[in-house]
């Protein structure tokens, strides 16, 4: 009679994920203690294994009023399941640098690899990477909180991230992905600790977020093309960053951010190069952006840092900066330093800023930069024909 009510409560257990259209996989269910002291990584890879071995549309459920602490984890695809909803309603905490044990190498709190079709609600769920045991040592190979990485299709909205001891997400390898009302938070002087990184990702849209950082809001990187940011409201932090690039052959192509506020970030619309390397930055706008004593609104830095590599520079080319409307911290309004090899077909129209210091009025500098100039305040006449 036990083996019969062991049998029968395994097979209840199994047929909450395998066998039907619309399952529910809770990590309870599958051992998770949710106590914040238990590591519950052990649970949430049987969880996970069940939902992507499921048929249909299958949801892995974190519930609310629980607390998980995990080690670095790996959720793995391709998986069996039609399209999976992963939905975040609890506490997800990450163990201190003091407790960190990575025994995947990813140097990641979560890694969801080759999964498609993939939904990440994150409504009334939180992430905390508990950075702050972290960032004393710069030089430590700190940990990201979230990487998607070979992802296609995938959608994450409703989702909070905070504290990271790097970057909180970094989106790899994706193709079609869209994030919405993401919400990062991390203090301004905490190191490296970008909202979303984008690299060799292509067709990504990121909208209606806030992110509060110590770094880039969002950087996107080498091997990135059709990338469109919108409705960012950014601060303290970096800003919105292309870059940096030519380590390797970098390309980023067909870039537009938009309706983006930028408030006492250190950097507005950036794009940034080492000073050598190979790759290119082209086909990229940013457009109708709300600055608020931002240090430097504008730039184009292609002496970014040192990186040994060839005599060659990335190129930037076709780069338009319009609609930006606000000030600046200093009055360093736009920087245009494009090295030794240039800038080509910059375009700076219906600009208006001005600085936040009286004494110091807006102003903007030019090194090798050729384009066009249209209602643009401060005066650029150094931008070469």
């Amino acid at each position: 009679m036990q083996s019969l009510i062991t049998c029968t409560l395994i097979i209840a257990l199994i047929s909450t994920c395998f066998g039907s259209y619309d399952t529910s996989c809770n990590v309870i269910d599958f051992g998770a203690v949710g106590d914040g002291k238990t590591d519950d990584s052990a649970a949430f890879l049987k969880a996970w294994e069940s939902s992507c071995g499921a048929e249909g549309t299958p949801t892995l459920l974190i519930p609310p009023n629980y607390v998980f602490l995990f080690s670095a984890l790996i959720l793995k695809g391709p998986c069996k399941a039609t399209t999976i909803l992963i939905k975040l309603e609890g506490k997800i905490v990450a163990p201190t640098k003091y407790s960190w044990v990575d025994n995947n190498n990813e140097n990641s709190l979560i890694v969801i690899t080759k999964v498609d079709r993939l939904t990440v609600d994150g409504t009334e769920g939180l992430i905390d990477g508990f950075g702050s045991s972290w960032w004393p040592c710069k030089s430590c190979p700190r940990p990201s909180i979230l990487i998607f990485q070979y992802c296609n299709n995938l959608t994450v909205h409703d989702f909070t991230v905070s504290n990271s001891p790097k970057s909180h997400i970094h989106v790899h390898g994706c193709e079609n992905a869209t994030f919405s009302r993401i919400n990062v938070t991390a203090p301004a002087d905490s190191p490296n600790t970008d909202g979303i990184d984008v690299t060799f990702s292509k067709n990504i849209l990121i909208q209606d977020s806030y992110m509060q950082t110590g770094d880039d809001c969002i950087a996107i990187s080498g091997g990135s093309s059709s990338v469109n940011v919108t409705g960012i409201a950014c601060g303290p932090g970096h800003g919105i960053s292309i870059g940096s690039l030519g380590k390797r052959n970098d390309t980023v192509e067909g870039i537009h951010v938009r309706n983006c506020s930028l408030t006492k970030t250190k950097y507005g619309a950036r794009i940034k190069t080492f000073p050598v390397g190979i790759g290119c930055a082209k086909q990229i706008t940013f457009e109708d952006i709300t600055l608020v004593e931002t240090r430097y609104p504008i730039f184009i830095d292609k002496n970014y840092d040192s990186y040994p590599s060839t005599n060659e520079e990335v190129e930037v080319s076709g780069v338009t900066f319009r609609g930006f409307q606000g000030t600046s911290f200093d009055g360093k309004a736009i920087t245009l330093d494009c090295g030794e090899s240039g800038c080509y077909d910059i375009v700076l129209d219906q600009i208006n800023i001005v600085s936040s210091l009286p004494a110091k009025p807006a102003c903007c500098s030019c090194n090798n930069a050729h384009g066009t100039v249209t209602s643009t305040v401060p005066n650029c006449s150094c931008l070469l024909s």
